[in-house]
């Protein structure tokens, strides 16, 4: 069936892994998290540009997958061409999912909550004017909600008014009342569905891009000639000393039998 790497500065990728193994439940993953150099909504072009394509060069010649999945919108936004021109298998990115937010928004007032290098991105802009021309757009950047995430899925409650106070800028703007569908623009996000939900009283489409990156990764495999998967776990790979026994356990719940932590080069 195949071998994918996904990949993401933390477990933000895993709400990508989980929409990958629910349409492709037979293919071996590896993920690879860059701990030690998150959060990346707050590092500059530069930065990512010089380090994504060598450090996702070294972890495909480690894990030697069929297919690597970007699943990081700041990364994807940002240096995607440059780690495609490194590896030389096909890597997928994450593109934020305002087509469909548009095309199903009633009020066409739609916002992309991203990271703060997300939604300042070029890229962010091409598909707005592409795909979102008719639609007022908000754009909202939040790097605590990123830090929230990661917290939850390492165990610690989540306070309700923290969710509040990222997206009040959001919804109590001029026009915030009319906004009826949210980009999650970070695969973070996702995993805080459930508290975005309970944080606002409107009605609110909050969409991710995880069903249609599971979509595009199960195309490309289809037309490669795939060697039979190597046997063992998928295998999470921290890059840097987090291994946490709150870590390990969410990894292990998302079907990552085996956590590594990988002393990085870089």
């Amino acid at each position: 069936m195949g071998h994918a790497l996904i990949f993401d500065s933390g477990v933000g990728g895993l709400s990508v892994a989980a929409e990958i193994r629910k349409r492709l439940p037979a293919l071996q993953m590896s993920y690879a998290a860059d701990d030690i150099f998150r959060p990346y909504g707050e590092k500059s072009e530069v930065q990512l540009k010089t380090r994504l394509p060598q450090l996702l060069w070294e972890l495909t010649e480690t894990v030697h997958p069929d297919i690597v999945v970007i699943a990081c919108n700041t990364a994807s936004t940002t240096a995607l061409n440059e780690i495609r021109a490194a590896l030389s298998v096909p890597v997928i990115g994450v593109v934020p999912a305002i087509k469909p937010a548009a095309a199903m928004s009633r009020t066409k007032t739609i916002a992309v909550l991203g990271t703060p290098g997300t939604v300042k991105r070029r890229y962010v802009d091409e598909l707005i004017d592409t795909f979102a021309s008719d639609c007022r757009v908000l754009l909202q950047g939040s790097v605590n909600l990123v830090d929230i995430a990661e917290r939850k899925l390492a165990g610690e409650p989540v306070d309700l008014d923290w969710i509040k106070t990222e997206l009040a800028p959001m919804f109590s703007g001029r026009h915030g009342a009319d906004i009826d569908a949210v980009v999650l623009a970070c695969t973070h996000f996702p995993l805080l569905r459930d508290e975005l939900k309970a944080s606002v009283t409107q009605s609110v489409q909050w969409i991710d891009s995880g069903d249609a990156i599971a979509r595009r990764v199960e195309d490309v495999l289809s037309h490669l000639k795939l060697k039979p998967a190597r046997p063992g776990p998928d295998t999470a790979l921290l890059v840097g000393p987090e291994t946490s026994p709150a870590r390990i356990r969410t990894f292990k719940d998302f079907s990552f039998e085996r956590v590594v932590a990988l002393l990085p080069s870089l």
